[in-house]
């Protein structure tokens, strides 16, 4: 375990390094944005029913609908990614070659297997049950090493304050603080990388405002264009057949 100074440094100078993979993802996401596709993609049920009448307003509507799911992602890959580099300094961890598992690490004859999930709400049943099988491989294969006499799984999930319990009837699942700190060895890291994640984040975002406004633009022209009628109404028949016709 290295020092709450020297690790502190090292995830540091991690996030300044890498953080820019969220930003340019998170801004190619937005130029790669299609009309057509976020018509097709979104529930326009919905925005009918919020009575979304004006172009600019239901195309803003649509990108931030597509953006929120989008960068809920991004940033959870980030924080898995974040939570390895922290637990490989700090416990000697390494990246697992078993399917399904993060990585894993040893204390004394103790073998540690960690999946990582960004949130509480990552699987649904299926998931969880190849989570649960790849969680008994990999334990069975360990089974045969004269080095590991126990072998813990642990479901490590980056935000939440679920307490620390298990499931599945072995799985020791963690969340937010404890998680943190049991790859860190500090009690408020969660405290002090958000703080880390918010550097020229200021900057970053009103670059990406910039271009979001653009594209808002453009996709408001094509909407005014294909969807809807001479007099600027939208064309709802004709954004529902875009969306859902297939006879």
């Amino acid at each position: 375990m290295v020092s709450q100074q020297a690790l502190l440094q090292k995830v540091s100078d991690y996030i300044k390094r890498n953080i820019h993979t969220f930003h340019d993802a998170r801004l190619k996401c937005l130029q790669n944005t299609n009309l057509k596709v976020l018509i097709r993609k979104k529930n326009p049920y919905l925005f009918r029913a919020k009575d979304l009448n004006r172009a600019d307003r239901l195309v803003a509507s649509l990108m931030e609908a597509r953006l929120s799911s989008s960068e809920e992602e991004l940033c959870g890959r980030f924080l898995e990614d974040l939570a390895i580099f922290v637990a490989q300094i700090n416990l000697g961890a390494r990246k697992s070659s078993t399917q399904g598992i993060d990585l894993e690490y040893d204390t004394g004859t103790t073998r540690y297997l960690v999946a990582i999930k960004s949130g509480l709400n990552w699987g649904n049943s299926s998931q969880w049950k190849a989570l649960v099988q790849d969680f008994s491989n990999a334990s069975r294969v360990l089974s045969q090493s004269t080095s590991v006499k126990q072998v813990q799984a642990i479901l490590g999930v980056c935000y939440g304050n679920a307490k620390t319990t298990i499931r599945k009837a072995f799985i020791k699942q963690m969340c937010g603080q404890a998680f943190w700190g049991l790859v860190s060895g500090h009690k408020d890291f969660y405290k002090i990388i958000v703080n880390q994640l918010g550097d020229k984040a200021k900057h970053r975002n009103e670059q990406f405002n910039i271009e979001k406004d653009k594209v808002i633009n453009m996709l408001t022209k094509q909407l005014l264009t294909d969807f809807c009628d001479k007099n600027g109404n939208i064309k709802w028949d004709k954004l529902m057949e875009e969306n859902s016709r297939n006879l």
